[in-house]
């Protein structure tokens, strides 16, 4: 991946497209510094090419030594007429692996999956028109959730472009307002420049997806590529201009008696720095559904999540707080619900490194607009600071106040009774099994070491729930735009970003079925994910909110075959013989233990049929649009 000075401390990049204008708003510094990209790491004296540095090669060539520059590994492409040019090139790569996936869209969030699971850019290939279009919703997703993704995809030749051509559609134009950036590559010699200056922009500042659209004829152009075409983008310089900002927010810690860290998905590049701000504090953390792990569910400071399905207790803590420490967060709807009630009483410290979310859905009584590890190591460093200062001051009889008495002992003590008075509970059905009492099996026999994926649904909400989150990028799961068939793929991804891994897609059925395709690749390409299928023959959430709020009657969520409601329909099992993976059915809830370690320990694919009652819900749930005070608590 190219590394890049910043100077002289942290910037955020805007859009720099050179062929169209940018669209997302910027927030510009007076001193307008740049950003000087400095050659990749295997660029130039350390790259060896395999063509010799004076010899034309074809586009395609060029775009996949690019991509090799880049340190990229694994490419999830699906060939078509508009991209085999680029195929053929990857089969010429002695370093990149392209996965095929059985559809683009299982490409694409299979790449997200392994972005997620890695820390590093994901890449997905697809030809134009339908193949293109396939990917939108991975778009989408990587946007809505800050996942660094380039996504490349062909076009029809430039001289059939406008003419509405075969499987013609204008990329560029569909995908600017879900892109952090995209290109529409016009010169066979900006290739170079484009892909390196695409993976700078998918991941700095506010990581995100970027697309890059390559007409056919320009992969087939003979060129002589010019590797050292310097970068320089116009950077916005961080707001975290002084020492005085940081103090500011250390003074508020020392004046609150009820303070609170709400923490997501901007933690997860520091996780250990948040780590040592509350062992240094003592402040209890509610983390979001994109912040899972990044503060261990384990630890006795943790509140878990929080939000529309979080704990009562993340919610009663916020809710009761007088300083919300909003650390990498965005205080979307699904958090906050009545959003003027949200922390009503509370001073509030937003931390982001994203200039427009700030104060975008909840003004924030202090701001700093910067990364979160940055902010961290700052403030950490001024309370170790005063730590040693107190130290000093004990040794010497001065009376001082401890950073750790900011978190009363007053205030542990009023959050320790609402644990024991609100612990989590959910419904049990005799022999049946409780998806989260499932869960909490999966969560022993793993020691909550899996990395788990999911889809979108009531899964999803039990695995945030039940499982204890223990280490960032170890919860994999499509959080803001919520797309079903999201985990199977995803699974995919994380087991090949990190091999080794035990890695569970935890799914309900409606979710699987959308993206089951990729059994064939997952037994192709022999990766171990274990699959743990949910299986109610329902559509769960919508179920359950037609039972919430609707007349009790299943209109169109029922997954089953309804002229033989007794029989399981589709037959999982039948899906996973097909593709030559192992696969178990089970039903009764003394039989579960035994049904999942068997999954555990078989080598290779194994999927899991697990089936639940469809009346099972999501507990507690705070209605859409109300407060906490509003939440339906327990077991239902």
């Amino acid at each position: 991946m190219a590394s890049f000075k910043l100077l002289p401390t942290l910037f955020s990049i805007p859009n720099p497209n050179p062929y169209r204008k940018p669209t997302i708003r910027t927030c510009l510094s007076h001193r307008r510094p740049n950003v000087i990209v400095e050659p990749s790491p295997g660029s130039a004296k350390t790259f060896i090419s395999r063509f010799a540095a004076d010899e034309p090669r074809k586009g395609s060539d060029i775009l996949v030594e690019a991509l090799e520059r880049e340190g990229v590994s694994h490419v999830f492409g699906y060939p078509g007429g508009a991209s085999m040019e680029i195929h053929e090139a990857l089969a010429r790569s002695s370093m990149i692996r392209n996965v095929l996936p059985r559809h683009e869209q299982g490409g694409i969030f299979a790449a997200d999956g392994y972005a997620r699971a890695s820390g590093r850019p994901g890449v997905c290939l697809t030809s134009s028109g339908p193949g293109a279009t396939n990917i939108i919703s991975g778009i989408a997703d990587a946007k809505f959730d800050s996942i660094p993704i380039v996504a490349i995809t062909g076009q029809v030749p430039r001289r059939l472009m406008g003419t509405d051509a075969f499987q013609e559609v204008p990329l560029t134009d569909i995908t600017r307002p879900i892109t952090k950036f995209n290109y529409l590559v016009l010169d066979v010699e900006e290739i170079p420049f484009v892909v390196k200056e695409a993976f700078v922009i998918a991941t700095s500042g506010r990581p995100g997806p970027v697309l890059i659209d390559i007409p056919r004829d320009i992969q087939k152009e003979m060129a002589i590529p010019n590797w050292n075409k310097p970068i320089i983008l116009h950077g916005n310089a961080s707001r975290l201009q002084e020492k005085a900002l940081l103090e500011e927010v250390v003074r508020l810690i020392s004046q609150s008696k009820r303070p609170v860290v709400y923490a997501g998905g901007g933690c997860m590049n520091c996780s250990e720095e948040l780590r040592r701000f509350v062992e240094l504090t003592g402040i209890p953390v509610a983390t979001t559904l994109m912040g899972l792990g990044v503060f261990p569910c384990t630890d006795e400071l943790s509140l878990r999540m929080l939000g529309m399905h979080g704990t009562m207790l993340a919610n009663y803590a916020v809710d009761r707080s007088d300083l919300l420490l909003a650390f990498g967060v965005r205080f979307d709807d699904r958090v906050t619900g009545k959003v003027e009630a949200f922390a009503e009483n509370a001073k509030i410290v937003h931390i982001d490194i994203d200039p427009t979310e700030i104060g975008k859905n909840k003004k924030p009584h202090l701001s700093i607009c910067t990364d979160m590890k940055l902010a961290l190591e700052g403030i950490n460093r001024i309370l170790e600071k005063n730590a040693a200062k107190q130290q000093v001051a004990v040794e010497k009889d001065i009376p001082m106040t401890k950073y750790n008495d900011n978190a009363s002992s007053t205030w542990r003590k009023e959050i320790d009774e609402q644990k024991e008075k609100h612990p989590p509970s959910y419904r049990t059905f005799g022999e049946a099994i409780p998806p989260q009492y499932a869960i909490q099996l999966l969560d022993e026999l793993t020691n909550g070491d899996a990395i788990i994926c999911t889809g979108v649904g009531q899964h999803q909400m039990w695995a945030a729930q039940y499982y204890k989150h223990k280490n960032p990028r170890h919860w994999l799961s499509s959080s803001g735009l919520g797309a079903m068939g999201f985990g199977l793929p995803a699974a995919m991804g994380a087991a090949l970003a990190k091999p080794g891994a035990v890695v569970v897609d935890i799914d309900g059925d409606g979710s699987f079925m959308m993206n089951i395709q990729e059994l064939a690749t997952i037994r192709v390409e022999n990766l171990p994910v274990k699959m743990m299928i949910f299986n109610n023959q329902h559509l769960g959430m919508v179920y359950q909110y037609e039972y919430e709020y609707g007349d009790s009657n299943s209109m169109h969520s029922y997954m089953g075959n309804p002229s033989n409601q007794a029989e399981v329909f589709p037959d999982m099992l039948m899906f996973a013989k097909a593709c030559n993976i192992a696969a178990a059915r089970v039903t009764k809830k003394g039989e579960l233990r035994e049904a999942i370690e068997k999954m555990l320990k078989t080598p290779g694919p194994y999927l899991l049929d697990v089936m639940v009652p469809h009346e099972a819900q999501v507990m507690q749930l705070i209605p859409d649009g109300s407060s906490f005070k509003d939440a339906i608590r327990g077991a239902q």
